[in-house]
């Protein structure tokens, strides 16, 4: 009767870490799919800015009409 009292204790313990493991790969997945978008919106951002600068450049170099 002691061990299997001491194997249910252990298997409680054994549950409730695996129950914490779950709850924290759940979170980090979300974590993951958080970082993930916001890396996709800070490329989509740095796309637009060269974009903008390349087309600045363009202005910058061209002739103005009068010369």
């Amino acid at each position: 009767m002691k061990n299997l009292k001491r194997m249910q204790e252990k298997l409680e313990v054994l549950q409730n870490d695996l129950n914490s493991m779950s709850d924290e790969i759940y979170n980090q997945q979300k974590e993951i799919k958080d970082l993930k978008l916001q890396i996709k919106v800070l490329k989509l951002t740095v796309q637009n800015i060269e974009n903008i600068d390349k087309d600045n450049i363009n202005i910058i170099n061209e002739i103005p009409p009068h010369y």
